[in-house]
C-alpha cells in the first residue's frame, strides 16, 4: 500500500496479539489491539481504522463463532463500510462464510503467514476504498460517534438511532443533562446521509448565533429549543431552511409549540439515565479510565472489585458526564493506574473523612454499603486495613459496619 493502515486487531490472545503487531508493524502499518468485544467498542469510539481484524471467539472452551459474529453485527451495523477480516480456525469454514454473508470482507485462517495476512488486509482495504472514497473529515470531527452500552436500553437507543438517522425527518434528543444528548444527536447525523459533512452546533439561548441559520445546509444541531418563549418559537419556525435537517437537543418536547414540534420533534430520541442501563456504568468507567491513561500519559488503568461495586450503586450527578469526570481525576492521581473505590470520591467527600470516626450515628450511607464494603474486603483479601483506606473510612469505622452487617 502507499499509504500506512491503522489496523484494529480484537482477540484475546496475547501471544497473536504481538505476532500481529510486528508483522503489521514491519509492513509500514500500525495495528492497535482489544482483547474483546467491550475493549474494541471503546478503541472504536475514539478513533476511526482502515481495517478491523476480528477474532471469533473471545471465552474459553467457545468454538462455534457466535460472539465473533455478534460483535461483528454491531459493527456493521454502526458502520456499513467497515472492513472487517475475520479470523478462523481451520476448521471454521462454515464461521468464514457467515462472516462473509453477514458483511465481513474476508478471512483469514489460523496459523497463517505473515505477508500473506499483510498483503490480504491491504487487498480489502483497497477494495474498500475503490467503492467508498474516503471523505476527509474536519478537525472537529475526528472521533466517531459510537454509543457505548450493552444494556437493553442502550440496544433500544442505537436502533433507533439507526432507523431514523437515514430519513430527513427532525428529532429532538432529550433527556437529563450530561446523558449523552449530544452524542445520540451525532450519532443520528452519522446516520445520515449527510455523514460525510460536519453540522453546524447552535446554541438558540444566543440570539447571535441565529443567523448561522440563515445559509446552513446539511444537518443542524439545535440545542434549547424548548427554552424559547412561543414568540422565539415561531421566530426560529420561520428562519430554519425548508432543505435543512434539524436535530434539536431540549430536556423535554412538551414546551415546544405544536408546529415546532412537528419540525423538530417528529422523532422523539429519549436518552436513558445512568441507573436505567444495568451494568453499561462500569462498562462507561472503563471507556473513561481507558481514554483517561492515553490522554494523560499514565499507566494502564485498573479498576478495583471495590471500585467497580462503588460506580453500579451510586447515583452521579451529571449521569454520564459526572462519572467520566470522576473516573478521569482519579487515573489522573493515581500512582500504578490501579484505581480504587476511594480516588473515585469528589474531593469533598475526602474532606469529610475524618468525621467518619467522630460516632457511629453520623454515618447515613446507602442501600448499597453492605455490596461495596463486601467487593472491598474481597479485593483487599479481608485485609481491613487496606480495605478502609480504600473505602475512605478509618479501621474502626469499618468494623462498625462490618458489625452491623456481620460480616
Amino acid at each position: 500500500m502507499s499509504t500506512p493502515a491503522t489496523i484494529l486487531l480484537v482477540d484475546d490472545n496475547p501471544a497473536v496479539a504481538r505476532a500481529m503487531e510486528i508483522a503489521f508493524r514491519l509492513a509500514g502499518h500500525r495495528l492497535d489491539t482489544a482483547s474483546g468485544p467491550e475493549e474494541a467498542f471503546s478503541r472504536l469510539a475514539l478513533a476511526r481504522y482502515d481495517a478491523i481484524l476480528l477474532d471469533m471467539n473471545f471465552s474459553p472452551n467457545e468454538r462455534n463463532g457466535d460472539q465473533g459474529l455478534a460483535c461483528l453485527a454491531r459493527i456493521i451495523a454502526e458502520d456499513p463500510a467497515a472492513c472487517v477480516v475475520v479470523i478462523t480456525a481451520h476448521s471454521g469454514i462454515r464461521i468464514a462464510v457467515a462472516a462473509m454473508q453477514a458483511g465481513a470482507r474476508d478471512f483469514t485462517m489460523k496459523p497463517w503467514r505473515n505477508a500473506e495476512l499483510v498483503a490480504k488486509v491491504e487487498a480489502a482495504i483497497a477494495r474498500g476504498r475503490a467503492t467508498t472514497p474516503a471523505v476527509p473529515r474536519s478537525p472537529d470531527d475526528r472521533e466517531p460517534a459510537r454509543l457505548l452500552g450493552d444494556s437493553a436500553a442502550m440496544l433500544a437507543l442505537r436502533d433507533l438511532v439507526r432507523r431514523i438517522g437515514p430519513v430527513p425527518a427532525g428529532g429532538t434528543v432529550t433527556g437529563r443533562p450530561g446523558c449523552g444528548r449530544t452524542l445520540t444527536a451525532l450519532a443520528i447525523h452519522a446516520a445520515s446521509p449527510h455523514a460525510d459533512t460536519t453540522p453546524i452546533r447552535i446554541d438558540l439561548r444566543d440570539a447571535a448565533a441565529w443567523e448561522r441559520l440563515d445559509a446552513a445546509t446539511g444537518t443542524a444541531i439545535l440545542r434549547h429549543p424548548d427554552q424559547l418563549d412561543a414568540i422565539a418559537q415561531a421566530r426560529l419556525l420561520d428562519r430554519l431552511p425548508v432543505a435543512l435537517r434539524c436535530i434539536a437537543i431540549a430536556d423535554t418536547t412538551v414546551s415546544l409549540t405544536p408546529a415546532l414540534r412537528r419540525r423538530l420533534a417528529t422523532v422523539e430520541v429519549a436518552v436513558p439515565p445512568l441507573n436505567e442501563r444495568d451494568d453499561d456504568a462500569v462498562l462507561l468507567a472503563r471507556h473513561f479510565a481507558r481514554v483517561a491513561a492515553a490522554r494523560f500519559e499514565r499507566p494502564q488503568a485498573r479498576l478495583t472489585a471495590a471500585a467497580e461495586a462503588a460506580i453500579r450503586t451510586a447515583v452521579w450527578p451529571d449521569e454520564v458526564r459526572g462519572l467520566a469526570l470522576a473516573v478521569e481525576r482519579a487515573v489522573l492521581l493515581s500512582n500504578d493506574g490501579l484505581v480504587d473505590a476511594a480516588a473515585l470520591a469528589p474531593p469533598a467527600a475526602v474532606v469529610a473523612a475524618p468525621s467518619f470516626a467522630a460516632s457511629d450515628a453520623s454515618f447515613d450511607l446507602t442501600d448499597a454499603e453492605r455490596v461495596m464494603i463486601e467487593a472491598a474486603l474481597r479485593e483487599h483479601r479481608h485485609n481491613v486495613t487496606h480495605a478502609a483506606t480504600a473505602l475512605g473510612l478509618s479501621r474502626g469505622a469499618l468494623y462498625r459496619r462490618m458489625a452491623r452487617y456481620g460480616l
